[in-house]
Order: C-alpha cells, then structure tokens, then sequence
C-alpha cells in the first residue's frame, strides 16, 4: 500500500508550487490521497483486514484535517486541488 519512488515523484511534480517544493499542503493532501485509493482496492479484496481498515480510517482523518486547513487559507487553491485530485470537497 506504500508508494514507490516514481509515483511519488510524479505526484510531487504535478502538486508542487515551486520547483523545490516536497511537502506543501497540496503534495501532502495528494499521497495521501493516493495512498487512500490503493488501500482501498485492497481492502475491497481482503475484507477481514481490520489493521489495514485502521489505518485508511486515520488517513482519511489526516487528509480531512489538511484540506480544512486550505479551505481555511484560500478558497480558490482548495477548489482546484479538489478539482485535479477528482475527490469529493
């Protein structure tokens, strides 16, 4: 359910702001985000994966907290990142 390097650099590269950007709110919110869909697929397979339930239960928590933190800051940025990533804001 992790991200090998490459996704993560892609991912980095289509969220960040400027050219040395690694952990603005906007990359954070979209490994996650990432990170939520595959354990997700997982989980749809392995139904009786309860540690693994846990930790998509906290990840959704940590990805809600994040994009009320950028609502919060700027409306606009909020509504596009809810846009590109393609999740319900």
């Amino acid at each position: 359910m992790t991200l090998d390097t490459a996704e993560k650099q892609k991912l980095i590269e289509t969220h960040q702001i400027h050219s040395t950007d690694t952990g603005s709110v906007e990359v954070q919110v979209a490994m996650i985000s990432k990170r939520i869909s595959k354990l997700s697929d997982h989980l749809q397979s392995n139904i009786h994966d309860f540690a693994s339930r846990q930790g998509l239960l906290k990840m959704i928590g940590k990805r809600k907290r994040l994009l009320t933190y950028i609502k919060t800051k700027d409306m606009k940025s909020y509504q596009e990142l809810v846009k590109k990533i393609g999740i319900r804001g």
